[in-house]
């Protein structure tokens, strides 16, 4: 496992490390778990390890969306605001494949904020590059059809995973992209016919 020393050097002061070192709570999840629910309070912010972690919005008609995901080094600007405000979770993070993080106390959050530098401006950088996202999962959803959401979807997977075979299936990527089964499973043969994937059993093998 990576320590917080080999991540953040080079991000965050040293003093500062050593601070996050004794304050956090290292934990690790397995793929598919849940690490923040929706309307739960947050008691503390994640520092991402290693592995990744996706970030869905959930409604309970209209059923789950996609939002961003988060990789090493980075942390979810959501919770952030959730911790200095004192408000409940109003998304989902869950463990895309085995993840470590490290767990930072609400106080500590808001100390380091007027403390270190390098803490506001990482905290800030990470708000505009989470809002960049944001804006890219509300433009996919409003100008781009749904076999270039679901295309750029499984070529998202391809780089958090460092694998072009997927085990998915087609109702995992109609839950996050909020559609059906029945449309997903013909774009992925469209696809197929265009020599983009490959579908085998429960798995999708990704060409470009």
């Amino acid at each position: 496992m990576l320590s917080i020393e080999q991540v953040y050097r080079g991000v965050l002061e040293p003093d500062l490390i050593k601070e996050i070192e004794q304050s956090a709570h290292i934990r690790t999840f397995q793929g598919g778990e849940l690490i923040i629910d929706t309307n739960q309070y947050i008691k503390s912010m994640p520092l991402l390890l290693e592995g990744a972690i996706k970030i869905v919005r959930e409604d309970e008609i209209q059923g789950e969306l996609l939002l961003y995901y988060l990789e090493q080094g980075q942390t979810c600007t959501m919770s952030i605001a959730c911790c200095l405000g004192n408000k409940k979770s109003e998304i989902r993070a869950l463990a895309e494949k085995n993840t470590t993080v490290a767990m930072i106390p609400n106080e500590q959050v808001n100390l380091w904020m007027g403390k270190y530098p390098s803490w506001r401006n990482f905290i800030i950088a990470s708000y505009a590059s989470r809002m960049d996202e944001m804006l890219q999962a509300v433009d996919s959803l409003a100008f781009s059809n749904m076999e270039e959401r679901i295309m750029s979807y499984l070529q998202a997977k391809v780089k958090l995973n460092e694998d072009r075979i997927l085990t998915l299936t087609h109702q995992d990527i109609a839950s996050d992209l909020n559609t059906s089964r029945v449309v997903v499973s013909r774009i992925l043969k469209k696809l197929e016919h265009e020599d983009k994937i490959v579908l085998l059993r429960n798995e999708i093998r990704v060409l470009i």
